[in-house]
């Protein structure tokens, strides 16, 4: 068994280390998947260091807290690497994250979301004693006005962050982190550590923001179209074909949507969303036997996806077999027993029950 085996790592922003298409190999070398953003497939989050030049920090923390919510592990670039056996954990590292935590006085989120962007040399436990005094004078910033955002900004323009443990660091208001050289104040400004991708890489990527942006502002046909541009410039990214069948069904282009998400699933035949919004899509259109199959090979893959089998439920109950309506209302109710969906499919138990007993006596 190989080193990644089974690992299936969700990419959330561009990589600085190196171009996503020689991640995607190595991590596939290695037995593992690389893919673009989160899906229920997706067992490692990884932060890439190029959201920092995209996204302010309200729209940074909105990303990190979400990734962190997922109860997946969430890894910085340098604990990708670290998982890919190509970079190495610092000499003499013991320290807990608690202990670093408490010895700085630095707050706990902004140490957390620090880390991620790799502002320490450990991206996670144990730490280094260097990692401690770096938390101390980001502790010291952050208390002289600063914006966790902005020192993490300034760390990764300054090269090797250990060097940064023997400097003087100053902050200028929220935006502007300086070191003291003598007399003088310089920005954190040297050659980056480690080089960044093609400029063809660095555009995919750019498109890939673009389009999500443009998602999530309710934007879906020109979604759908930079979605199209970011599969012309990668045919086999599986996620960017889902969200563009997705962003295809919102705009009301039900028929390019299935074949959208068709292709997402030849891309990645466990790509287990792209199956349950197809099958919805099936179920919309009035195709009962074919919304029925691909809602079903959605919960083989994930025999704990509730809303899969609360759709199969709400299907079996309209198309009048109460029997097994009740059956997938069941199991259901194995993984929810506390929301609103869960006490909908309580009644319809009960409404099952009762009329098989009507049918049954009669």
């Amino acid at each position: 068994m190989t080193a990644l085996s089974g690992r299936i790592f969700g990419l959330v922003g561009a990589l600085a280390a190196f171009p996503r298409r020689l991640a995607v190999r190595e991590v596939a070398r290695q037995g593992g998947e690389l893919q673009h953003g989160v899906t229920r497939r997706t067992t490692h989050v990884v932060v890439g260091r190029m959201l920092l030049a995209k996204l302010d920090e309200a729209q940074l923390e909105a990303r990190l807290d979400a990734a962190l919510a997922s109860g997946r592990p969430v890894l910085s670039e340098n604990g990708f690497l670290r998982a890919l056996d190509l970079l190495d954990r610092a000499d003499g590292a013991e320290m807990t994250r608690q202990s670093l935590i408490e010895q700085s006085r630095i707050e706990p989120h902004a140490f957390d979301f620090l880390s991620l962007f790799d502002a320490f040399e450990g991206d996670s436990e144990p730490y280094a004693f260097r990692d401690l005094i770096l938390a101390r004078k980001y502790a010291g910033l952050l208390a002289g006005g600063a914006t966790w955002s902005a020192i993490a900004r300034s760390v990764r323009r300054s090269g090797a962050v250990a060097s940064l443990s023997a400097l003087s660091l100053h902050a200028d208001g929220k935006d502007s982190i300086y070191a003291r050289l003598g007399e003088d104040l310089a920005e954190l400004d040297g050659q980056r550590l480690l080089p960044l991708g093609r400029p063809g890489d660095a555009e995919l990527e750019d498109m890939f923001a673009l389009a999500e942006q443009a998602e999530e502002g309710g934007s879906y046909a020109e979604a759908a179209a930079l979605y199209a541009r970011c599969l012309a410039a990668d045919p086999s990214d599986s996620v960017a074909a889902f969200n563009r069948a997705n962003c295809l069904r919102a705009a009301g282009n039900s028929q390019e949507a299935m074949q959208t998400y068709l292709r997402a699933i030849k891309l990645d035949p466990k790509f287990v969303e792209a199956w349950f919004n197809l099958g919805g899509l099936f179920a919309t259109e009035g195709k009962v036997h074919t919304a029925r199959r691909h809602l079903k090979k959605a919960v083989a893959l994930d025999p704990t996806y509730a809303d899969a089998m609360f759709n199969l439920a709400n299907l079996e109950y309209e198309a009048g077999d109460l029997a097994e309506a009740r059956r997938w209302w069941s199991l259901y109710l194995e993984l929810d027993g506390t929301s609103e969906w869960a006490k909908t499919a309580a009644k319809g138990i009960q409404y099952a029950d009762l009329h098989l007993r009507e049918r049954t006596a009669s």
